[in-house]
């Protein structure tokens, strides 16, 4: 079988949705993070699926990637990795209340939310969305297909202009690997990745 078809298709729509990012949100996720950071809050991370595993990739970035090269440290908590929690609310309380009621009595003033959904309109993400922006918190909220409630939500919108979670996801991890890069320099004066 010859694919190389369908991997020009998928790889133009990853460029195309690439060069219609808007960096400017980026810029300001970025400071969100880096308030963050020297305010030494929680940013509080989550998302279903693979969001889910997203979400958890920035917690090590964060937290282990940049962190090991700074005096200060980054303090991601990703509600997706205690799956015994998670098991417990969802069962005894209901799979909409599994990111709202980890936040509850813990999201302190200055903390962050970081909300990931393809969709835009997961109801358990938008739960604990709505929980922080009624005490205050600012959210990051990272989308795709046409953004959905997260994106009216979030004060930073990471949004990925694209109808397909597997280039909505790919983008949200470039994001990531984007803002990792970044503070490696800013943060650790370290020029160049490791490999």
């Amino acid at each position: 079988m010859d694919f190389t078809k369908e991997i020009h298709e998928y790889l133009q729509l990853e460029i195309k949705t690439l060069e219609e990012l808007d960096q400017q949100a980026v810029n300001q996720a970025l400071n969100l993070l880096l308030q963050a950071f020297e305010e030494e809050k929680t940013i509080y991370i989550f998302g279903n699926g693979g969001s889910s595993a997203t979400a958890s990739h920035y917690q090590n970035d964060f937290n282990k990637g940049v962190s090991e090269h700074t005096e200060k440290k980054f303090n991601f908590l990703c509600l997706n990795d205690n799956v015994a929690t998670l098991m417990a609310v969802a069962n005894d309380i209901g799979f909409d209340e599994i990111f709202r009621f980890q936040l509850q009595g813990h999201l302190k003033p200055g903390d962050l939310v970081f909300a990931i959904s393809g969709s835009g309109n997961s109801k358990n993400v938008i739960n604990a969305v709505e929980y922080a922006k009624e005490r205050g918190n600012k959210v990051i909220g990272a989308t795709g297909y046409h953004g959905g409630k997260l994106r009216e939500l979030a004060d930073v919108s990471l949004h990925v202009p694209v109808q397909s979670m597997q280039v909505t996801e790919d983008v949200h991890m470039i994001f990531d690997h984007l803002m990792m890069s970044i503070f490696y320099r800013f943060l650790g004066g370290i020029e160049h990745l490791k490999a």
